[in-house]
């Protein structure tokens, strides 16, 4: 499995053509107590950069957009009955949705781990 990032602050975990999406820690901890998460049906269609889902916290209302383009294969609905699950586990069990990929040329201009860090570090 390879690890991506984007300058939106989404992880996009690659398996195959298959990818799981979700927002990083440092979303999480910039958001504060995550009260509600409107995560996409399977099926929905998403395209590189736009809104595929949304998450509110008790500071602001964000969206979360796709890393790539792709056929939503599930949403992630443990986060619709409990949105504190982005707070306590961003990065594993509080993914958004999967994916399955439309074109994995798109994968190519995310960050690695380490440009991330650096990246929001820098925020």
């Amino acid at each position: 499995m390879t690890l991506y990032f984007t300058k939106e602050h989404e992880w996009i975990a690659v398996e195959g053509d298959t990818a799981t999406v979700g927002i990083t820690d440092f979303a999480q901890s910039q958001l504060g107590d995550i009260v509600f998460v409107e995560v996409p049906a399977a099926g929905a269609t998403v395209k590189k950069g736009s809104e595929a889902a949304v998450v509110e916290s008790v500071k602001a209302a964000s969206d979360v957009y796709a890393p790539v383009s792709g056929e939503v294969t599930e949403g992630n609905q443990a986060l619709v009955d409990d949105p504190a699950l982005v707070n306590s586990a961003a990065e594993s069990e509080g993914w958004f949705f999967k994916l399955r990929l439309s074109d994995t040329s798109e994968l190519e201009g995310l960050m690695d781990e380490a440009a991330y860090k650096a990246f929001a570090d820098s925020q």
